[in-house]
């Protein structure tokens, strides 16, 4: 059933103005020079924030920043290298300088997939997160179909699983076999049905993502946030994804030794502490003169136009059950 938020975000140019941001191309941000900043960007209503890990991406970040621009979603995108060593830096320069990336941010060495990962999060202004590799594995064009539940108020998070039927490049047994059994592992502590749980497609509200204690550098990250989703008690979906796996002469950088390390992820995440809080979401529901939309945008009548989203303040929001924000 559409929601306000969720007509407006797939259909801006039809019902809504859905902002983007407005910048020039400034300096980027950096772990080596923390006093580094990044323009102030006022976003009104930037909903979806993509935030991509790069290391070593040189041939494919381009391309992935392309595809994620040209899905019809008000999209703001961070990107997060790594410590690359391969020219990615100097075309992440680029993209940026002609505003393809909204925020660009440099580590000053190599630290794992999860410190690339928990630097975006930190960096996010929408009320949605999608996590999305810059090996093209995973495509853009799979985004709106991910970020739907949470729209629609039925999902606090959104797996994409290359499980569940959608087309696959067929590659490796193995690799098979141990997603599989990883997946498995993570279930039986976590107690949920997950069919892909290492899946590089999750996408989580903003506010639920930042309540997580997540501590995983490397690839640890896709146990650790599955297990603190579990614990936060997070209505959880899973949809079909394509996937165009990479052979290691390709690039493919994960390994066996990486399936040996989510194993200790998955019982340190799930047995050891921190835990994540039980998670309480924004009001979903208001009445027919107005409500709090799916992602705790406040949505009040417009003229002719149906419900309109205004962006607000989670404060306003709880104050606004009664009246316009303050």
């Amino acid at each position: 059933m559409p929601t306000p938020l969720r007509e407006g975000l797939l259909a801006p140019r039809l019902q809504y103005r859905m902002c983007r941001p407005v910048r020039s191309a400034g300096p980027v941000a950096s772990d080596a020079h923390p006093s580094s900043k990044l323009p102030v960007t006022p976003f009104h209503c930037t909903c979806l924030s993509v935030v991509i890990p790069v290391y070593n991406e040189a041939a494919t970040i381009r391309t992935t920043v392309e595809r994620v621009r040209s899905i019809p979603i008000s999209t703001e995108i961070i990107c997060v290298d790594d410590g690359s060593t391969d020219g990615t830096r100097e075309v992440l320069t680029r993209l940026h300088a002609e505003r393809a990336i909204d925020v660009l941010v440099f580590h000053g060495q190599n630290s794992g997939k999860g410190a690339a990962l928990t630097t975006g999060f930190g960096r996010a202004t929408g009320e949605i997160v999608a996590i999305q590799d810059a090996d093209l594995e995973y495509s853009p064009h799979d985004l709106p179909k991910l970020i739907e539940p949470i729209l629609d108020g039925r999902a606090d998070a959104v797996f994409g699983s290359r499980f569940l039927g959608g087309p696959h490049r067929v590659l490796y047994f193995w690799h098979r076999l141990g997603n599989g059994l990883l997946t498995l592992a993570s279930n039986m502590f976590t107690n949920l049905n997950l069919t892909d749980m290492e899946t590089g497609y999750k996408v989580v509200r903003t506010d639920l993502l930042r309540s997580l204690p997540l501590r995983a550098k490397r690839f640890g990250i896709e146990p650790e946030l599955t297990a603190r989703l579990a614990q936060a008690g997070a209505r959880i979906y899973e949809v079909p994804i394509s996937y165009s796996g990479r052979t290691y002469a390709e690039g493919k950088k994960i390994g066996w030794k990486d399936g040996v390390a989510a194993v200790w992820h998955i019982f340190r995440a799930n047995l050891l502490p921190p835990r994540a809080g039980r998670y309480v979401a924004p009001l979903e529901a208001g009445s027919a003169e107005e409500g709090v939309g799916p992602v705790g945008i406040l949505a009040v009548p417009s003229e002719g136009q149906g419900w309109e989203p205004r962006a607000v303040s989670p404060e306003a929001v709880v104050s606004s059950r009664d009246g316009s924000p303050r």
